[in-house]
């Protein structure tokens, strides 16, 4: 399992699976010895809050950042276009959508191409410069959520963090 499958699976609504493949997740962690220090450890924390809290609680509040507060959508359209009614919102979901089909990917779930949780299930898929290529492509929309929910405080901050990181140019060019 790479980062974004992690990442991925960290940011996907906290369902009792979750909490059950925790240490299993631990212990893929502790065996990326070529992943990036900081990042593990920030998925660590992450994780230790996780094992911390009372799921009923950690759902509500996962529902509270990222259902009732649009600024930290998790549908990154959301962030380029507004409004759910917007026009050129359908037309950027299609296109995602067939890219993924382009990839031989099904997509198997309810949620809309554009879920950061799918994207990052979809870029799992790439070698790192093709997935920090295509992620680069939402940096601003990435560094925009990642601020929004740093400044709520929410513990979610830092792995939107972790992926912003990845998707600057900068970090391509190195």
């Amino acid at each position: 399992m790479n980062t974004y499958k992690i990442l991925s699976a960290l940011l996907e609504y906290p369902e009792q699976e979750l909490f059950d493949n925790l240490p299993a997740i631990k212990s893929l962690l502790d065996e990326m010895v070529d992943s990036d220090a900081a990042e593990v450890a920030e998925m660590k924390k992450f994780i230790s809050w996780l094992e911390r809290g009372d799921q009923t609680e950690i759902q509500a509040d996962y529902v509270k950042t990222f259902d009732m507060a649009p600024e930290h959508s998790l549908h990154l359209t959301h962030h380029f276009f507004g409004d759910d009614n917007d026009k050129n919102r359908g037309p950027a979901l299609i296109d995602l959508g067939e890219l993924y089909k382009d990839y031989g990917v099904k997509q198997v779930t309810n949620e809309l191409p554009d879920y950061l949780p799918l994207i990052l299930e979809f870029v799992a898929m790439q070698d790192e410069e093709e997935a920090r290529r295509f992620l680069s492509d939402a940096s601003k929309v990435l560094t925009v959520l990642a601020n929004n929910l740093s400044k709520a405080n929410s513990p979610y901050a830092p792995l939107i963090t972790i992926i912003k990181n990845r998707a600057t140019p900068t970090c391509i060019a190195a």
